[in-house]
């Protein structure tokens, strides 16, 4: 009885998996590639933390070191109090910015389809070749910007190259590719019941109040969807190091970045010091877990549906 219970387990198995081999077989290549670049560089990562590897050969295992030594960092609290205050910054420019835009977007104009390309080419276009576009724009010598504040009868200005306004510089920068957050918001828009307009409509309800009390609470998911992917990008910030000069960190350090910090650690000439860098990012790792457990603890204000 139980050799018979045993040979109908097993056929139910082998039958699953012959009926799901295609499956697997689809799936193995975004499989394969998280398992080897995702999951394996962050175990490691988590083993280098403990040591003092510097990429080739020495392997020491030093304990907490690597994570007691960063409390003593001057460079820390710079970077620290960098990153956040871009994130404190360009996460609500950003998020109000990109919401009247798709508001924008979202009229039923003729040919509003071809400003909606024209607001998202940007994302399209690699970080890298923004970055060296961007530069070019902001060259306090030949920069089509000063060009132009010089046509105006405007002064010049330094941009990316003085302390006083380079963060100023880079978020602006950053609301070069407002259009991938506007692409999600006309997605949330477009699901919003028309009747609900139409039912304001005949009470007489204004534009102005329609917007605050139906189109913001019905866009409250994506609101919060695009405030956790907005605060993790923003504290993993690291297009200075195409942009800025100092190898990313700016003049005075005014750019200088946590992401960016943990680059020169890993990567600089003469330091490949990559236990500490590890370190580094197992510690962003958990004030972005902190971050973004927090929000979700504060998520009362998202409308979910009626099965919310």
């Amino acid at each position: 009885m139980r050799a018979s219970t045993g040979q109908t387990n097993a056929k139910t198995a082998g039958g699953f998996f012959k009926k799901s081999m295609a499956g697997w077989l689809f799936t193995s290549p975004m499989t394969l590639g998280l398992l080897l670049f995702t999951f394996y560089p962050m175990v490691m990562s988590l083993v280098y933390a403990f040591s003092n590897f510097n990429g080739v050969e020495q392997f020491d295992f030093v304990g907490f070191r690597n994570f007691t030594d960063v409390f003593s960092d001057r460079d820390f609290y710079t970077v620290l109090k960098n990153t956040f205050l871009h994130a404190a910054i360009s996460v609500p420019l950003n998020l109000v910015l990109s919401y009247l835009l798709a508001l924008l977007v979202n009229q039923r104009i003729k040919g509003i389809a071809s400003f909606r390309v024209f607001y998202y080419l940007p994302v399209v276009i690699p970080g890298i070749v923004s970055g060296v576009l961007w530069k070019d724009i902001y060259n306090p010598e030949f920069g089509i910007l000063n060009q132009m504040l010089q046509n105006l009868g405007l002064p010049p200005g330094k941009f990316l190259e003085a302390s006083g306004t380079a963060m100023a510089s880079l978020i602006v920068l950053n609301l070069w590719t407002l259009g991938a957050s506007m692409a999600l918001w006309l997605s949330a828009l477009k699901n919003i019941p028309e009747a609900l307009y139409e039912s304001a409509k005949i009470d007489g309800i204004t534009p102005v109040k329609r917007l605050f009390f139906i189109t913001v609470p019905m866009s409250t998911t994506m609101i919060f969807y695009n405030l956790i992917t907005g605060i993790i990008g923003a504290l993993q910030t690291n297009s200075t190091l195409v942009i800025a000069n100092s190898k990313g960190r700016g003049p005075d350090n005014s750019l200088y970045f946590y992401a960016v910090k943990i680059y020169h650690e890993a990567f600089d000439g003469t330091r490949f010091n990559y236990g500490y860098a590890s370190a580094l990012a197992w510690i962003l790792f958990l004030i972005i877990a902190l971050l973004t457990v927090t929000v979700f603890k504060t998520n009362k204000w998202v409308y979910y549906g009626e099965d919310g």
